[in-house]
Formats: structure tokens, C-alpha cells, sequence
């Protein structure tokens, strides 16, 4: 979901960066006590105040550009620290409050605002975010066999709030989230065909999406895992009795696993599916969601991928990355033996930017079915 990879990039941009009135105090070392090397981990530690982050954008869908996002970031105890019962429980994620504003080449713009906090009396994590999204992106349609590529202005205004909890004393979490989205979409080539290939229901609509998930995530580092699990289900519900246009019902699972078989060599592995039910607008249909491929270029009311990721930590602070994937689109399963298999296969650098966190950042260069892309990471690139 955008809101899940809003908040996650928010937290790992706000990571990199010193807070703004660190000159206030004495200031931190950039030079690591151990090795002596580059290392940002007492910025990170020290951090308590608002800071404009820059951030390169480089999706194929949109163009390249940036984004700017004023953060502020709270780290919170984790549970281990707090009795014996909960030694084996994953670290606590950091509250987050910050903004964002985007431009690319081809036009598209965004801002919005967002916080993850906690509510320690009832023991729930929240998410709240909201935005203004002006975005063109290429859609396409298959006409007699071929591809037609169709390019479209989508201007959407979301809203999203979850409510998470820790189910006892466990890595366990079940909780409830709800998204708002208004959207207004306009075909910028001349029509063709658009009575067949398009509902004209669909390009302005309103979408209200109450929906229930189930997680389970037993990771080491929510940035950049060296071990454990994250497993994670949820459905959303679009239907007219809460203010919907289109009654649709969109479920997504999803699950990353990260095998530690040395010191040197992490080992990711990732499973992606998503279906759709109901008369879902084409712009929220699900697609393949692989580095290489641009965003909504392979389409379907069902989408299935998986992904392996291979970090080899070479020398020092240095690591390389291998990772390639494989899946397919299609809106019926009696399809699936017809459907194409979409497939990506990279290499990257990452360099450990934070020692005491185990944050890594670095570039990818990917290549899909039809063309190469690069991709700047903080973290993992696995960002649900």
C-alpha cells in the first residue's frame, strides 16, 4: 500500500539525519568508536527535532525527481528490555511524525502529513496519514492481442488510519485500518475506445475502505533485517452503505523471511499476493511490485510474485547485493497458465551507514521485461 511505504521511508530517511537543534548540544562524532570509519549512529541516537530530508526519486512509472520530508522521530524502549517473558520479542519501531512533498520529470507532484505513535495505556501503534497526490502514470490495455499504453492524470486525495495491537506477550499483532480516497482521473491521449475499455464510473470516484489485518514479525531490525520473519494478511472493504462508489473487496498477504547462513552471507526471501473481488476502479487494480518494472504496468484482479535478495557483506562496512524475482498478473486463475511471467534481476552496494543500528544504504540497478532502472535504498527495499 502507498501509506504502508509513506510511513516506512519516513522512519528510515528520518534515521539518517541529525535533529535541528543539535548544535545546541555537544556534537556527535560522525566517526565510529570501533573502526574508526564514516558512521552516523550517534546522529541517529541523538536525533530530537524537525530536519528537512532530501529524497531521490527514481520510479520508471513517474520520472525522476525528489522529495522533501520535514521529520521528527521518537525512539521508543524495546520490549526485551522489560522482563524476562519478552526477551524474544522483535524491537520496538520509533514514533514518527513528519511531512512530505515530491516533484518528478514528467510532472507528477504530492505533499502530505503523517505520524506513527503509540498509545501506551491500551498497548496499540497507530498510523495516521493524509495527502494530495497530482500524478501521471501510463496505464495499458490489451487490444487483440497487444498492448495499447494509455497515458493518464490521476489526482487523488488519501487518507489512511491503522490501529494495531500486540497480542500478549508475543510477536503477534491484530488490529484495524481504514482508507479515504478520492480520486479524479483524466485520459490525456485523445479517446480511443473508451466506452469498451474504461468505466467512465471509474475516473471520479470515491473509495471508503474499512478493513481488519493479522501480522506476525519476529525481525531483528525493521531497516535492514539479518534474521526473522515478517508475516502479514489484510482485507479492505469498499461498499456504497460506507460512502463508496464501487463495491469491491481488495485482500493482500504478504510475507519476508531472512536467513542468516553466515556472518558474511543474508540470505531474503519474499512472497507477494494480492486479489481483488468487485468492480475495482483500473488505477487501484493491483500490479507487480518488482524493482525494474515500472508501477502498474502488469495488471490483474490477481497478482502473485516472489523475490530472493542475497546481501554478501565483502569487507569492512561493505556489502554487495544480488536479488531477482518472478510473477504474473491476470484476472482469472484460468488464465494463469496463459499469462505472461514478469520477472527483474539486479545488483546493488550497500554501505553500513549506522553500526549500533544496523542500518545499511546503497543503489540498486535493476532490469525487467523492458528496460533498466536504479534505485537509491535506505534499509531494505522490501518496504510493506
Amino acid at each position: 500500500m502507498v501509506a504502508t511505504r509513506f510511513f516506512t521511508l519516513l522512519a528510515i530517511v528520518a534515521l539518517l539525519w541529525h535533529s535541528a537543534d543539535a548544535q545546541k548540544r555537544p556534537r556527535p562524532s560522525t566517526r565510529d568508536s570501533l573502526d574508526g570509519a564514516f558512521d552516523l549512529s550517534d546522529w541517529i541516537i541523538d536525533a530530537h527535532g524537525f530536519v528537512p530530508i532530501p529524497v531521490p526519486i527514481t520510479e520508471p512509472a513517474i520520472g525522476y525527481g525528489g522529495a522533501i520530508m520535514p521529520v521528527l522521530i521518537t525512539p521508543r524502549k524495546t520490549p526485551a528490555e522489560y522482563g524476562k517473558k519478552k526477551k524474544k520479542l522483535a524491537p520496538s519501531a520509533p514514533e514518527i511524525t513528519g511531512a512530505m512533498a515530491m516533484y518528478t520529470s514528467n510532472k507528477s507532484w504530492a505533499a502530505g502529513a503523517g505520524r506513527t505513535g503509540v498509545i501506551n495505556r491500551w498497548g496499540l501503534r497507530y498510523s495516521i496519514m493524509a495527502a494530495y497526490t497530482d500524478i501521471n502514470m501510463r496505464y495499458y490495455k490489451t487490444i487483440q492481442g497487444e498492448d495499447h499504453q494509455f497515458n493518464f492524470n490521476i489526482r487523488t486525495i488519501p487518507a489512511f488510519l491503522r490501529l494495531k495491537k500486540r497480542l500478549g506477550y508475543s510477536n503477534w499483532h491484530a488490529g484495524f485500518q481504514y482508507l479515504f480516497t478520492k480520486t479524479e482521473a483524466k485520459l490525456q491521449d485523445p479517446p480511443r475506445l473508451i466506452d469498451s475499455l474504461f468505466h467512465h464510473g471509474d475516473f471520479d470516484n470515491i473509495s471508503s475502505m474499512p478493513g481488519l489485518l493479522m501480522e506476525y514479525d519476529s525481525r531483528d531490525n525493521t531497516f535492514t533485517p539479518n534474521k526473522g520473519l515478517k508475516a502479514h494478511v489484510n482485507g479492505n472493504w469498499s461498499n456504497s452503505i460506507f460512502g463508496s462508489d464501487n463495491d469491491y473487496v481488495h485482500l493482500n498477504g504478504f510475507s519476508y523471511a531472512y536467513i542468516p547462513f553466515s556472518k558474511k552471507w543474508i540470505s531474503g526471501f519474499r512472497f507477494d499476493m494480492q486479489q481483488v473481488f468487485g468492480d475495482i476502479p483500473f488505477y487501484f487494480k493491483p500490479s507487480i511490485d518488482l524493482r525494474g518494472v515500472p508501477k502498474g504496468r502488469y495488471q490483474g484482479d490477481t497478482n502473485m510474485l516472489v523475490e530472493t535478495e542475497q546481501r554478501w557483506n565483502m569487507f569492512r562496512r561493505w556489502s554487495g547485493v544480488f536479488f531477482g524475482g518472478t510473477g504474473k498478473a491476470f484476472d482469472s486463475f484460468k488464465d494463469f497458465g496463459s499469462s505472461k511471467w514478469v520477472y527483474n534481476y539486479g545488483v546493488g552496494a550497500r554501505y553500513m551507514l549506522a553500526r549500533k543500528l544496523g542500518i545499511y544504504m546503497g543503489a540498486d540497478v535493476a532490469r525487467g521485461p523492458e528496460q533498466f532502472a536504479y534505485y537509491i535504498q535506505f534499509g531494505n527495499a522490501w518496504l510493506k
